[in-house]
C-alpha cells in the first residue's frame, strides 16, 4: 500500500480533494487498498477551507510517505519554520512530493523548488516567478514532473496531476478506468496549455460563433475571411467590423491561434512529422508554421515537441 499525505493549510481551496478522489476510485480500479490517505497539517486537529468547514487533520510525525501533497490555499501566506521543515523531510523520504496551484509557494519557500521547473495556476504565475527567480515557471503547462516534484495548474488539473501518477503507479489501462468513473478525460498531457483559443476568444453572437465552429473544423483548408463570412452569413465587412469588436481580434490572428493550438497538440501526441502537422493544420509548410509558433507562443515547433517529449 501507497501512503499518501495530503498536507492543508488554514484557508485551503476544497477543489484540491477533487484529487483525493483519483486515488480513491484507482483502490476501487484495482481491487485492493493500493493508497491510503492522511491529512495532514503542521500541528493537527480542525482546519477550516475557504468555504468554511473544517477536516479533522493529522499532526506532521515521523510517518514516511510514498507521496506528499501540498493543497493549494485561497491566499498565498509566508511559509512556517515548522511547514519547511516538513517539506525538507519529505524531500529527503518520500518517493515524490507534488503541490497543485498554490502549493507551488510553499515548494519554493522551503528552497524545495529551486534550479527545478515548474507550473502554478496562470493567476499566480508571474508573481511565483518575481518571487522566485531561481525557478523556471513555465504558465502554458497542465502539470510538470521534475525529477521527483511534480507541480500543476489550479482547480481540475489537480485530477490530471493525480491521474499522471495512478497510470505511473499501476499503468495507463488502471489511469483510463480511474477516468471513466470521474468523468473526465483519460489525462490531458502535461505540456497540454491551460488555456484553449476558443474560450479565450469568447464571442458574444450566434453568428461569430459558427465562423469559429467552422474554422475549428476546417483548419486544413484556407479559411479567408470571404470563407469565414459566408459561414456566418454576413458580408466580409460586417463580418470583420462583428468579429473585432467581439473577440478583440482580426479572424487572420484568431484563425492563426486555432492553428497553433491544433498544432501543438499534434506535437505532443508524437504521432507525425513536422510536415505532416503543418499541412494538417493549414500552415501548409514548416516555416509558416515556424513563425506563426515565434509569435503566438514566442518558440518554434521544436522546442514544443521536445519539451513534450521530455514531460512525457
Amino acid at each position: 500500500m501507497q501512503e499518501i499525505g495530503f498536507v492543508v493549510f488554514p484557508g485551503f481551496q476544497v477543489m484540491g480533494f477533487a484529487a483525493l478522489t483519483a486515488f480513491e476510485m484507482a483502490n476501487l480500479s484495482v481491487g485492493e487498498n493500493g493508497y491510503a490517505i492522511t491529512l495532514l497539517s503542521e500541528t493537527g486537529g480542525p482546519v477550516r477551507s475557504s468555504a468554511g468547514f473544517c477536516v479533522e487533520t493529522e499532526a506532521f510525525g515521523e510517518t514516511a510517505f510514498d507521496t506528499v501533497i501540498f493543497g493549494a490555499s485561497a491566499t498565498i501566506e509566508p511559509v512556517t519554520p515548522g511547514v519547511i521543515d516538513f517539506v525538507n523531510r519529505a524531500m529527503r523520504t518520500a518517493r515524490r512530493i507534488a503541490a497543485p496551484c498554490t502549493g507551488a509557494f510553499v515548494l519554493a519557500q522551503a528552497g524545495a523548488l529551486e534550479g527545478r521547473r515548474a507550473t502554478t495556476h496562470w493567476f499566480f504565475a508571474r508573481e511565483l516567478q518575481a518571487r522566485f527567480p531561481d525557478l523556471k515557471v513555465e504558465v502554458d503547462r497542465i502539470y510538470i514532473i521534475d525529477g521527483k516534484v511534480w507541480t500543476s495548474a489550479g482547480m481540475t488539473a489537480g485530477i490530471d496531476l493525480a491521474l499522471a501518477m495512478v497510470e505511473k503507479d499501476h499503468g495507463a489501462e488502471v489511469a483510463r478506468s480511474v477516468a471513466r468513473k470521474l468523468v473526465v478525460y483519460h489525462r490531458r498531457a502535461g505540456g497540454q496549455s491551460q488555456f484553449s483559443a476558443l474560450q479565450e476568444l469568447e464571442p458574444k453572437s450566434d453568428r461569430i460563433q459558427k465562423a469559429l465552429d467552422y474554422a475549428h473544423r476546417n483548419l486544413q483548408l484556407t479559411l479567408s475571411v470571404e470563407d469565414l463570412a459566408d459561414a456566418a452569413g454576413l458580408s466580409p465587412r460586417q463580418f470583420s467590423r462583428a468579429f473585432k469588436a467581439e473577440t478583440g481580434q482580426s479572424p487572420a490572428k484568431a484563425v492563426e491561434n486555432l492553428r497553433v493550438e491544433a498544432a501543438r497538440l499534434l506535437m505532443e501526441q508524437g504521432r507525425h512529422s513536422m510536415d505532416v502537422i503543418a499541412n494538417e493544420t493549414g500552415f501548409a509548410d514548416r516555416e509558416r508554421m515556424r513563425r506563426a509558433f515565434l509569435r503566438t507562443l514566442g518558440q518554434p515547433p521544436q522546442v514544443v515537441r521536445r519539451n513534450s517529449r521530455a514531460a512525457a
